[in-house]
């Protein structure tokens, strides 16, 4: 073992920006032979640890006759050393020389261990993020790919970094790297790299589309870079410049995006090239082991090549048991073996002794008078659904809709159109004595206000959020909110204002999902989950970040849950999954392939939705215990929150596997759906399933006196009659190329129908940016509203002459129908409208024409018309320089007897670094000359050419040109002949900023591009 205490700091800068080029793109060759090297090294280490990787080496070996060709060397190999080591046990001695080189061979292999934090990190680690740093170290040496799934607030992003510092100043690796992350991530990223390892060159790579293309061509393709940090999203859409680059480390941080090896994200990071990955997330197993395999697949996928591999595995574990409990023994303890390489997991309260461990408690609430009368309406809504009569494909859509409505109806009453009371809409005591969740988070508050804490309040809804707001402005409570629809920079000035020294905000507001990641808000220490999430690890999340390092308080968490609920299910259901989490990985347990997944079957959705429905249905009262104080609320529901952990706590991995809540159907120890209620609750069906019938109608009584019924029919004689409809007129789209009398037409037809409804134009309408010169907006209003007063219906003519108007207009044509026209009179020319309409396609050729002779005359109607007008006259201006340059080439080969060998080519003086033949670019010229510039598959017929030339047929590098490449040669080619006739003209390439990308722009317009970015240029457009 070494501890290294002085930082050696390798030379990664004094390789000049060539050499960093062709380091960071490396050939395929290359590549490829990289990754036999470190699979190699990688199948050598996994064997030495125990032969339970033999079984995925062996189905791998089956399909792939080069892995086997790997692995049977691998095992030759070691059994000769075995032999060795045996020979040498019978008495050989080692010579000296021999006893050297195993010195010194050992003491070059010996691994790197740090005792205390390294001297390259800007800080101090502590001791169990050393010993994270130590695991990754090992992992790299042994060419092996690994999951940090520590606890979230442990320090996984310090320990990335401290990782990457270690491959800068140990290996002289200082990249390239990728880090991905989630988009609110991106700034705390980049934060943390400057702060423990400012050396290190950080890219983030965000934006705009021109913003990200300049950051690629001035920093990612020029290799100005040591770190590249994105979002999910970015290497979506930037995927093909990120292809090009061979990475050193791939890491994604939240790793659980790609537990799905199906999705567009998945898959897209499967392609890029990198000599390792790391994945970081808290969450390392959600739901179900074919989650394990994806993540396993993505760090090894010459091992864990196949999902049904890694099952039968399992399964053939399951088979060799011969008990329950042994089986089970068994299979985890090869689990675990399974693990053990790739996955650091640890915990708060193993590592982190300074923090406090939390204090989770569930409040159970019971219902306001509203809450019950919605929570009825709902279930008899859909009282087929609940009772389990609806089809299969439908069915499990229905439940799922049920319960959140239910759960909609938990959190606050006012989430449904219509519950609130009013117009006019008030903030008042009633937002809060409608709700049971609002009157306990009101007498909660007010106690957490008076003992100085700090609250964070997450929702999974952000319109409870709405409410939540409304409740605080009422209350005078100080608060900051954080959703899904907050921007990026909004979010992070709101995370620093709460965080403020002597900050007065209080409360701080969260959706569940948005306010759960990249968010330290140690300065709170109380978490109140107003709402559970499906997902536990989510909750998880949104409770640690007031619980992560740097917290000096005790944190408390309280989980809101509607008493006799749909909620108290769902709670049981995620308790579920978080023992499942704990037993596969903290453990080193797993879950088979019969486990529950995530996705809920229609008995658990309507065992939840039935779940407390024979007390709402007894009463229309509501079960909230206003007189309840604070005390015996939190003694109830600290009660309440042992009874559910200590049911969890006892079960087994093969009990979570049979495990269902029990059914609602049994109440107090008495199974209803064998039994009939007194209102029909549990009253069995014809097949023997539980039924729940809908209460009986309440009897309303009823007044029979005279004033009653008189004053109900003044009341129905005073409704309004109803309003004019305004008239039906045809919206004028400038591009449509209506005659101009049209709008005059509808102008008079709406003032007087604006005249009919004494209509009067508001101050507030008037723009003052449309007032000329003098005018007054009060001016302006009184002639608009004189010019109503004023008005005249339409005439018979002019109602006639208003139809005629209207058909005359292009209603068909869209803006794209007129965007599609104006390329191709580009492409065309003006000169020949006939090719245009045939090549336009939708659409008859003499309509094609009335319109584009309608739009050359009228084309300054339409706002913008400039830049349509430059799309034409640039396509003629290339039009026409094509038809120049096809000339130039006929002129030359008219000269010539035979082109192969005479066909003169004057190439510029800097082209020293030309990598196509002059017999190559003969060629090339004689084909463009045959089949014409304009033809719409000229590289496609010119590469076909090249293979069935035999002048070509031993030369590789012309037949294994792509045609975008012959399109870029061609352009070179077209460029040189034009300056041999025209002279020299030079277009400068500028190297950084707009003026590149106008430049680039530039040369794609007009089909040429300079010998010196041939290779890395645009390829001629050839329509």
């Amino acid at each position: 073992m070494s501890s290294d205490t002085t930082p050696q700091v390798a030379t990664p800068r004094e390789e000049t920006d060539e050499e960093r080029v062709e380091r960071y793109f490396t050939l395929p060759d290359a590549k490829k032979h990289k990754d036999n090297t470190n699979s190699v090294k990688r199948l050598k280490y996994l064997l030495s640890l125990t032969d339970l990787f033999r079984h995925f080496i062996n189905k791998r070996m089956e399909g792939d006759p080069k892995f086997r060709k790997l692995v049977n060397e691998l095992d030759k190999a070691s059994k000769a050393q075995k032999r060795a080591k045996g020979r040498g046990g019978r008495g050989r001695r080692k010579t000296e020389k021999e006893e050297d080189e195993e010195l010194l061979n050992d003491n070059t292999q010996m691994a790197t261990v740090y005792t205390e934090s390294p001297p390259f990190i800007n800080g101090t680690l502590r001791e169990y993020q050393v010993q994270g740093l130590n695991w990754l170290i090992s992992l790299h040496e042994n060419s092996i790919s690994g999951i940090l799934a520590d606890e979230m607030g442990l320090g996984k992003t310090l320990q990335t970094i401290s990782f990457l510092g270690y491959l800068r100043y140990k290996c002289g690796i200082n990249g390239p790297h990728i880090v991905i992350v989630p988009k609110s991530t991106l700034d705390n990223w980049r934060r943390e790299f400057e702060k423990w390892t400012p050396e290190v060159k950080t890219v983030v790579l965000r934006g705009d589309k021109t913003e990200r293309a300049e950051i690629i061509a001035n920093e990612v393709l020029t290799a100005d870079f040591d770190v590249v940090i994105s979002s999910f999203e970015i290497v979506i859409r930037e995927k093909s410049a990120l292809k090009k680059v061979a990475w050193e480390y791939i890491i994604v941080d939240e790793a659980h995006r790609i537990k799905n090896e199906d999705s567009m994200l998945s898959q897209i990071i499967r392609l890029f090239h990198s000599s390792n990955r790391l994945l970081i997330t808290g969450t390392p197993l959600q739901n179900n082991l074919h989650e394990l395999w994806a993540l396993l697949n993505f760090l090894l996928p010459d091992i864990f090549s196949e999902a049904e591999t890694f099952d039968q595995w399992f399964e053939e574990k399951e088979a060799e048991g011969e008990d329950g409990e042994n089986d089970e023994d068994s299979v985890v303890k090869q689990l675990h073996k399974v693990l053990r390489p790739f996955l650091l997991r640890r915990v708060k309260n193993d590592v982190e002794k300074s923090l406090l461990p939390k204090k989770e408690l569930n409040l159970y609430i019971g219902m306001s008078d509203m809450q019950v009368q919605w929570y009825q309406k709902l279930l008899e809504k859909d009282i087929d659904a609940v009772n389990g009569q609806l089809g299969k494909r439908e069915g499990k859509t229905r439940l799922l809709n049920i319960v959140m409505q239910l759960r909609k109806c938990c959190n606050h009453p006012y989430l449904f159109e219509g519950a609130e009371p009013g117009p006019p809409y008030t903030t008042d005591e009633h937002l809060v004595f409608n709700c049971g969740k609002m009157v306990m988070l009101d007498k909660l508050l007010k106690r957490l206000k008076g003992q100085g804490s700090r609250v964070l309040i997450f929702s999974q809804m952000s319109r409870m959020l709405d409410i939540l707001e409304d409740y605080c402005s009422f209350r005078d409570y100080e608060y900051s909110r954080i959703d899904g629809s907050t921007a990026h920079e909004d979010r992070i000035a709101a995370i620093d204002e709460y965080n403020a020294e002597g900050s007065d905000k209080f409360v701080f507001l969260l959706t569940t999902r948005a306010g759960g990641l990249g968010i330290n808000l140690t300065s709170a220490d109380i978490v109140i989950l107003y709402d559970s999430d499906w997902n536990p690890q989510a909750d998880l999340q949104a409770m640690d970040r007031a619980h992560r390092i740097g917290q000096t308080k005790q944190v408390y968490v309280f989980r809101f849950v509607t008493e006799n609920a749909v909620e108290e299910k769902v709670l049981e259901r995620a308790a579920q999954k978080l023992r499942l989490d704990q037993l596969v990985i903290q453990q080193g347990r797993t879950q088979q392939k019969s486990a529950a997944n995530n996705s809920e079957s229609k008995g658990d959705l309507l065992s939840m939705i039935r779940h407390g429905t024979e007390d709402i249905f007894k009463s229309s009262k509501g079960t909230l215990k206003t007189e309840d104080d604070i005390e015996a609320i939190l003694l109830h529901g600290e009660k309440r929150t042992k009874q559910l952990n200590d049911k969890f706590a006892e079960l087994g991995i093969d009990d979570l596997q049979k495990f269902s809540t029990d059914s609602a159907m049994v109440w107090n120890g008495e199974d209803f759906q064998h039994r009939v209620g007194a209102n029909g609750i549990g009253a069995p069906d014809p097949n023997g399933k539980g039924w729940i019938n809908p209460p009986k109608r309440e009897r309303r009584e009823q007044h029979y006196g005279v004033n009653s019924y008189y004053k109900d029919i003044f009341l129905l004689q005073q409704q309004q009659p109803r309003t004019m409809r305004p008239p039906k007129q045809v919206p004028l789209a400038e591009h449509q190329f209506f005659p101009a009398g049209l709008k005059a037409l509808q102008d008079q037809e709406l003032a007087f129908y604006r005249k009919q409804i004494n209509y009067k134009v508001p101050y507030a309408d008037i723009d003052v940016d449309a007032l000329e010169e003098g005018e007054t907006k009060e001016g302006k209003r009184a002639a608009l509203n004189k010019e109503i007063a004023n008005a005249e219906p339409l005439t018979e003519e002019q109602e006639e002459l208003k139809r005629d108007y209207e058909s005359e207009g292009f209603t068909n044509w869209t803006k794209r129908d007129m965007n599609n026209l104006v390329h191709l009179i580009g492409r065309h020319g003006r000169e020949n409208m006939e090719a245009v309409a045939r090549a336009f396609r939708g659409k008859g050729e003499e309509e094609v024409l009335r319109y584009a002779k309608v739009f050359m005359e009228r084309h300054t109607e339409v706002e913008g018309y400039e830049k349509y007008l430059a799309v034409i006259e640039q396509g003629e201006e290339k039009l026409k320089r094509q038809r120049q340059q096809q000339d130039l080439i006929k002129t030359k080969l008219k000269d010539c007897k035979v082109p192969m060998n005479e066909l003169p080519i004057v190439y510029p003086a800097n082209n020293s670094k030309r990598v196509y033949s002059e017999e190559e670019d003969r060629f090339i010229m004689m084909m463009v000359n045959k089949y014409g510039l304009e033809h719409p598959k000229l590289f496609e017929k010119i590469r076909k050419e090249i293979k069935k030339s035999p002048h070509f047929r031993f030369d590789w590098f012309f037949l294994s040109r792509s045609t975008s490449e012959l399109s870029r040669r061609c352009t070179t080619l077209m460029l040189t002949l034009s300056r041999e006739v025209e002279g020299p003209r030079t277009i400068k390439r500028k190297s950084m900023g707009k003026g590149k990308l106008d430049d680039d722009k530039r040369r794609r317009e007009s089909g040429t591009m300079t010998p010196d970015t041939e290779e890395r240029g645009t390829p001629m457009s050839v329509d």
